[in-house]
């Protein structure tokens, strides 16, 4: 990885790319066989892919909740020219908008093609990222709408998805809550969002639904657990 040192502009000073790295990080990026950076839109995305137990892989997630999708590209090129390393892979992780006009049809088309021309992986959802954790319990085939992710997803945890769901503490640990769930299948949560998306591919990006990229994405830190 080429060491390059950049300027910090005085605007972007504060914002989450420009939070100060202590001298461990750096170590553990000296050490890393690969580094790959996950830009999203939540907390619930953000503390899922932080939790998976990688090894020589160092992974870095920035919440850029309340961007639009295209100022999340644009968010995401200004994290990787100010990084003082190059980045091996670079992911942006969103949602289609619940409105579903026109212009969010757009909107989402164009920030995956400008994320993709900047050589960028996008883990796209459409309806909601709360598909891929469904994914992981039942084989979904038909159009819904994410308020039935959130019933769904509520009987299987047990709780009132809507009102606990985007809580820290339940984020935090929802990685795990799958993994130690029996009920719960990782695998077949890929296999179920990659055969969605093989049956649709070639379709626009908003005409795809129900879609997750989501899968792709895990894949890869999937190859880099621990065990």
């Amino acid at each position: 990885m080429g060491k390059k040192t950049k300027a910090i502009k005085v605007t972007d000073q504060g914002k989450p790319w420009e939070k100060r790295k202590n001298s461990y990080q750096y170590e553990a990026i000296r050490k890393a066989n690969k580094t790959i950076l996950i830009v999203c839109e939540g907390q619930t995305e953000e503390w899922y892919f932080s939790k998976f137990p990688v090894i020589s892989l160092l992974v870095r997630c920035v919440n850029l909740q309340g961007q639009s999708k295209m100022n999340l590209v644009q968010a995401t090129q200004e994290i990787v020219k100010n990084e003082d390393f190059t980045f091996d892979e670079v992911w942006c992780v969103f949602d289609m908008d619940v409105q579903n006009s026109d212009k969010d049809f757009a909107n989402f088309d164009n920030s995956i093609d400008r994320a993709k021309s900047l050589g960028y992986n996008v883990a796209y959802s459409n309806d909601c990222f709360e598909l891929w954790l469904l994914l992981h319990y039942k084989d979904i085939q038909s159009t819904q709408n994410r308020e039935y992710y959130y019933e769904q997803l509520g009987k299987y945890f047990k709780m009132n998805y809507v009102k606990e769901g985007k809580r820290l503490d339940f984020c935090k640990r929802l990685y795990t809550l799958l993994q130690e769930d029996n009920n719960s299948s990782e695998l077949q949560a890929i296999a179920r969002a990659e055969k969605l998306h093989l049956r649709q591919k070639d379709l626009p990006y908003h005409q795809q639904k129900p879609v997750t990229l989501v899968y792709q994405l895990v894949q890869l830190l999937k190859e880099y657990k621990r065990v």
